[in-house]
């Protein structure tokens, strides 16, 4: 499995519009986080973790061709905003995109996109196959997932395990019996928003710990806002299995 970490920001991104702390004025490319989303390339297929703002850069940066599925953690703005970028592969794949999602997901689509799902269609515009999930394990386009269900302060979210590699973010809650899912993959990506506390958000110091408690082969932090500080200095922080992520890292797992 490759694994690419299309954004790692947290919902405004970094650089913040209007910002001039050292994070949002660095140089270092790392610093630059758009809206948090990952790629799988996996068992031949190409998937990607949700679709935010920043899809279409996110796509183009990475040369993504083809895009067999699309999966939702849930259903917030920085997490859905670009699905209407799909129809480039509409157009160059010859077929609907398959979206996966929770049913009170896949309702937030219809609503916030409903030219995509209205009795008319207006030329041109995304082709789509809705694809409801559950808590219980599903496959995409025949690849092998497994839902972790999360907390998000008082929304429920899904985080995913595909063979020895898990993706969680926007999360600040995991129960025991959902922790026992996650143990024993070999990495595992893991919301860390700033060094203070968060209503809806695992700390540096809470990520830390649960990474610490499952005991990855190698862990990376994402859903990273400019409060966590620069880069550089964050790394020299952490045990050696936990990286900070940065958009474009590439993992095999």
């Amino acid at each position: 499995m490759k694994i690419t970490l299309l954004g790692t920001g947290t919902s405004q991104g970094v650089p913040v519009i209007g910002c001039t702390c050292e994070v949002c004025r660095s140089v270092d490319y790392r610093d630059r986080r758009l809206r948090v989303s990952v790629h799988l390339q996996v068992d031949g297929k190409s998937i990607i973790i949700d679709s935010g703002p920043d899809f279409r850069q996110q796509v183009l940066r990475e040369r993504i061709k083809t895009l067999d599925a699309l999966v939702f953690t849930h259903e917030h703005k920085d997490h859905t905003a670009g699905l209407d970028d799909i129809r480039a592969y509409n157009f160059t794949q010859h077929k609907d995109m398959p979206l996966y999602g929770e049913e009170r997901v896949l309702e937030q689509l219809k609503r916030e996109f409903s030219y995509i799902f209205s009795d008319y269609k207006y030329p041109g515009i995304p082709q789509v196959k809705l694809h409801p999930i559950t808590d219980e394990p599903f496959k995409v386009e025949g690849v092998p997932f497994i839902p972790i269900r999360v907390m998000h302060y008082k929304l429920p979210v899904l985080g995913y395990r595909i063979g020895d590699f898990t993706y969680i973010t926007d999360a600040n809650f995991i129960s025991e019996p959902e922790k026992e899912k996650v143990r024993g993959s070999k990495v595992i990506v893991l919301d860390a928003l700033r060094h203070e506390p968060h209503i809806s958000h695992f700390s540096l110091k809470e990520a830390v710990a649960l990474l610490e408690e499952l005991q990855p082969e190698q862990a990376y932090l994402t859903h990273i806002s400019h409060l966590m500080g620069l880069h550089r200095e964050v790394e020299l922080q952490l045990p050696d299995f936990i990286r900070l992520g940065y958009d474009g890292l590439q993992i095999e797992v």
